[in-house]
């Protein structure tokens, strides 16, 4: 059984080195527009807001609107202890589902990618 134990305990000691990486990366933690939502005005711009400081020149947002065109946005900027990135957007968006790609680099160095989507109501 010593054996056994072993490989257990070296199963559980890669597993929980393993879990603390996935929390090193900056996860989205709250949109605005909400993910999902439906919204009575079209937003001015977009506010994510991720778990940890991002690095802005590694950082950005796609948004595409319903017929599938990519909406024209403004420079970023980051805001709230460089964990919101802020961006503007330049175009007026019609009712309809909007998608929003978004890729970070935190200032730790590690890449993450996302996207949702939100509805300007009629």
């Amino acid at each position: 059984m010593p054996r056994m134990k072993k490989l257990l305990l070296a199963t559980l000691t890669v597993s929980l080195a393993l879990a603390g990486q996935s929390f090193a990366h900056a996860h989205l933690k709250t949109s605005a527009p909400a993910a999902d939502s439906a919204v009575k005005q079209a937003p001015l711009e977009l506010d994510l807001t991720f778990t940890e400081s991002l690095n802005l020149k590694f950082s950005g947002v796609t948004v595409t609107g319903p017929d599938k065109k990519v909406v024209k946005t403004g420079a970023s900027m980051l805001m709230d202890g460089d964990r919101m990135l802020m961006v503007p957007v330049s175009d007026k968006l019609a009712p309809g589902k909007y998608t929003v790609e978004w890729h970070v680099l935190s200032t730790d160095g590690h890449k993450t990618n996302g996207s949702y989507s939100f509805t300007v109501a009629p």
